[in-house]
């Protein structure tokens, strides 16, 4: 047998019989895996030429995959064991986990969880080794016949005649590209973690299946820690604190369709407010377009043959219309109501526009997933050579407004060129080039996301860390040269020749209801003041005695533009303020006889602090510098 050379990460060579496992040739303790040239493979692999190995174990990057997809695995076989006549889809690991679709008479709860649960610490018990066997495309269907696998079956139909892999343990096989791990042993720190329906394929007329989600980790401390920040996002979810808060709420009549509540309006017009602010001060013009546009409009921005499926029609008068998805073809159709020069370059048109789009039933949640959704849209029109400094603008506005609400970290990606896309590669070429530079040279660092532009233009995504350390993909800039071209827009340049401007698009929040859903769960509803629908809650000892001093308190925070509420209910003072705290009310000022004699209040924070009696003027005085100044942390001590 020929030797091979193995090269180690720490720049060792290992010599070996070609044909040696990876895990006898690198001998490394607690071996989960291995990287052969780069490439994830099992770690009894087979060496069969040099090549460079580099060990994966528990304190590797791709260490969790491998358990997790090797969990998968774990609870399908489980799954077998426990419940007779069981159909396997599909069981991929996903971002915290990893899922199994089934399909079988009896409907999981997760009462189920613990069952399945102890039936897969027995398996990880009996220490069964989990090994690799390839074959061709009949073999495949040979073993899938044998398990009655219709859905499997159905994928087999779509490959190629590529080698395919197969993992068994024990009794259980199913087709997998892999890795896995060595045995079913290190598979211990694990928790089931919900159930719930998925259409075969993604496709509402096909079956309905059942899927369970699960989470495993390497450490039973991990998979604590982890338990712990899921309780605490599901005490921070925008839906629950939606409802606690009286924000928004969602109904059967309308899914996908937010209802805006009284106090949740004052949210989303605070931040409208804000945002529209920041948009005058760097010389944008707002403009609004129609929600419904004929058919022939869609078919020249490209949106008909691109986003067909997505959209919503109507007819009128006999003839198609479709409500729009996007804001960009009105703005197009506006730019070219007036003749324009080099000298208005670059021309910012700002819209917060409603657009509504197709979403399935499956995917919806909340303000996060919606049917109808505002834009904080605009498009710069550019000329060529001054796109990247446009896109520069546009990133400062970015980082500027991230800031302001609170959001200190953030990151990039450029996503680039789709299979389906419009204009020639050359422009996608420059168009992602100056996306890159402008980045770089604002000192941001970026990934690039192949193919994963929109059609019209590759685009920068920003992405958002919130105080749990969760990042929300949020704002966008696009570099289109293709719609100018579809539109025929021109300007005047300053050689007095008609030119074709470059269209930016952008939206910096994404949309207003997936911003104030991040925006809730960040700060848990425990919004800062200039936020807050609820600033100060005035709440007097006895209304008899003190409520005229507590409604003159009032009065005075409401004239200096501050959300007061004046609490005058025949309740007791304790569960006024217990009420308002729940209502995450940022100051609660409480009046008796000494603050009415003196002219004071006696100030509480909702988190609990009393910060004892201080002159009314002196409280409205920090209160408005807090609300100015954009404070995340209440300026009264």
């Amino acid at each position: 047998m020929p030797e091979i050379a193995i090269r180690l990460p720490d720049g060792s060579e290992v010599r070996c019989p070609a044909g040696t496992p990876a895990d006898e040739a690198v001998k490394t303790e607690g071996l989960m895996a291995v990287l052969v040239d780069g490439r994830l493979r099992d770690a009894y692999t087979p060496l069969t030429a040099d090549c460079a190995v580099e060990p994966v174990t528990a304190d590797h990057p791709a260490a969790l995959e491998v358990l997790r997809h090797s969990a998968a695995h774990l609870m399908a076989q489980a799954v077998a064991r426990l419940y007779k006549n069981v159909e396997f889809a599909i069981g991929p690991t996903i971002e915290d986990g990893f899922y199994y679709d089934f399909a079988l008479e009896h409907k999981f709860t997760p009462e189920d969880f613990v069952k399945i649960e102890a039936e897969m610490q027995r398996i990880v018990k009996e220490n069964l080794p989990i090994r690799r066997k390839v074959t061709d495309k009949a073999g495949a269907r040979a073993i899938m016949e044998g398990q009655g696998a219709k859905y499997k079956l159905e994928l087999l139909e779509e490959v190629g005649d590529e080698p395919l892999s197969f993992y068994t343990q024990g009794e259980f096989t199913d087709w997998c590209r892999g890795p896995h791990l060595p045995s079913t042993k290190s598979i211990r720190h694990f928790k089931l973690m919900k159930v719930a329906g998925a259409y075969w394929r993604g496709d509402e007329k096909r079956d309905m299946l059942q899927r369970i989600y699960g989470t495993a980790f390497l450490t039973a401390d991990a998979l604590k820690d982890h338990l712990r920040f899921l309780e605490e996002a599901a005490k921070r979810d925008h839906k629950k604190v939606g409802q606690q808060l009286k924000l928004w709420s969602f109904h059967e009549e309308g899914p996908g369709f937010p209802f805006f509540l009284p106090h949740g309006m004052v949210l989303y017009d605070t931040v409208v407010d804000h945002v529209k602010r920041m948009h005058f001060d760097r010389g944008y013009q707002q403009v609004k377009g129609p929600i419904i546009l004929n058919e022939d409009l869609w078919h020249r921005s490209g949106h008909w043959d691109h986003f067909h499926e997505n959209m919503y029609f109507t007819a009128i008068d006999e003839k198609m219309n479709a409500v729009k998805p996007m804001n960009c073809p009105g703005h197009l159709l506006i730019y070219k109501e007036d003749l324009h020069s080099y000298r208005e370059m670059p021309l910012r048109f700002f819209e917060l526009g409603l657009v509504h789009r197709h979403e399935k039933s499956g995917v919806l949640n909340g303000l996060l997933r919606v049917r109808a959704f505002t834009q904080d849209d605009a498009h710069l029109f550019c000329e060529l050579d001054h796109v990247k400094e446009g896109i520069k603008e546009v990133n400062q506005l970015v980082f500027d407004m991230y800031r302001d609400f609170g959001f200190t970290e953030f990151k990039a990606a450029v996503a680039t060129r789709p299979e389906k896309a419009m204009g020639s590669p050359e422009l996608w070429a420059k168009a992602e080039a100056a996306l890159a530079e402008a980045l770089t040279e604002q000192g941001m660092a970026f990934k690039i996301k192949p193919g994963e532009g929109a059609f019209y233009g590759p685009k920068i995504e920003f992405n958002i860390k919130d105080s749990l350390k969760r990042d929300w993909q949020c704002g966008t800039v696009q570099v289109d040269f293709s719609m100018p071209e579809r539109f025929d827009i021109e300007y005047m340049a300053a050689d007095g020749q008609m030119k074709r401007p470059v269209m930016i698009h952008r939206a910096i929040l994404g949309s207003m209801e997936r911003f104030l859903a991040i925006l809730t769960e960040n700060c848990g509803g425990a919004f800062p003041l200039w936020l807050n629908p609820r600033q100060v809650a005035v709440v007097p000892v006895s209304e008899e005695k003190f409520g005229a001093y507590a409604r003159t308190v009032g009065g005075r925070l409401k004239a200096a533009g501050l959300r007061t509420v004046v609490d005058t209910r025949d309740e007791s003072l304790g569960k006024k303020i217990r009420e308002a705290t729940q209502l995450k009310t940022n100051y609660i000022l409480v009046v008796g006889a000494k603050e009415q004699e003196a002219g004071t209040v006696a100030v509480r924070r909702r988190d609990g602090a009393d910060l004892g009696a201080r002159p009314l003027d002196a409280v409205v005085e920090t209160l408005l510098r807090e609300r100015e100044t954009r404070s995340v942390n209440p300026l009264m001590e």
